[in-house]
């Protein structure tokens, strides 16, 4: 699958487009502000995004709004875990930072419907 990846930690963006290569997919973007989220979420051909909620202090629902519009399937990777989603975004898949590969493959998983 091809990737958009949402993440304001370089590190960690790293840390899961190097675990997104090993299961497989491809990433295609990856947005570390939210106006360039944004602006890659209104543009980018992706079969699925992750996204961190916070992005230097802003949430990153107004990306998510862009990939629903859109018909991109989306989950939160985030270190609030579900505690951090607000309203329709409360079932969404979430997972918890830190996590491991195979917990990356299983959110995937339920976001693309498998």
């Amino acid at each position: 699958m091809r990737v958009l990846i949402v993440e304001d930690e370089m590190t960690i963006a790293f840390l899961i487009e190097d675990m997104l290569e090993d299961l497989g997919h491809q990433v295609v973007a990856v947005a570390m502000r939210l106006s360039e989220a944004v602006e890659v979420a209104r543009q980018v051909e992706a079969d699925l995004a992750i996204l961190d909620i916070n992005l230097d202090g802003h949430v990153s629902f107004p990306v998510a709004d862009i990939l629903a519009e859109r018909a991109i399937p989306f989950a939160f990777a985030t270190g609030y875990g579900a505690l951090g989603l607000e309203g329709a975004y409360r079932e969404r898949p979430v997972l918890a930072k830190p996590f491991l590969r195979e917990h990356l493959a299983a959110l995937i998983a339920k976001a693309c419907g498998s």
